[in-house]
């Protein structure tokens, strides 16, 4: 059985509501391709969120964890991961189905991306957000 592949760009798309689709879809069998998601959107007020992932990457010990990525990249697929039953073989499975790119890579210039208007930061009445990339920043990553 060949698997279905969706191409998905988060730019402008809230980070959360970006991973329950992911999920949603990986645990359907389908092959899912995230691209730009260093533009995806954290909402809240700036200062909170830098301090609330402040607080999350100084948990534990560096020799012990939790190991906590600092790039857009392993930051969503940390808060993917939350969304899929990870410790059972289908979430497993479902977790390898999906890629997370920074940018646009070359391969997908010219396929037809998924763009979900209904996830969009526009449609949320608080303006208060932050890029995941600004995140990244904030951590120490590139």
């Amino acid at each position: 059985m060949k698997e279905e592949r969706l191409v998905v760009n988060a730019e402008g798309i809230i980070l959360g509501r970006l991973c329950s689709y992911v999920a949603k879809r990986a645990l359907l069998g389908y092959a899912v391709d995230v691209v730009n998601v260093e533009k995806s959107i954290i909402t809240g007020k700036p200062e909170i969120v830098f301090a609330r992932f402040k607080r999350f990457r100084r948990m534990g010990e560096p020799f012990h964890g939790p190991f906590i990525g600092r790039s857009a990249k392993d930051l969503f697929k940390r808060s993917l991961r939350r969304m899929v039953p990870h410790k059972k073989a289908r979430g497993v499975e479902a977790l390898a189905r999906v890629k997370a790119y920074k940018g646009l890579p070359e391969r997908y210039k010219d396929q037809t991306l998924e763009i979900l208007q209904q996830m969009h930061v526009s449609k949320v009445p608080n303006r208060k957000y932050v890029r995941l990339d600004e995140v990244t920043k904030f951590l120490g990553g590139k």
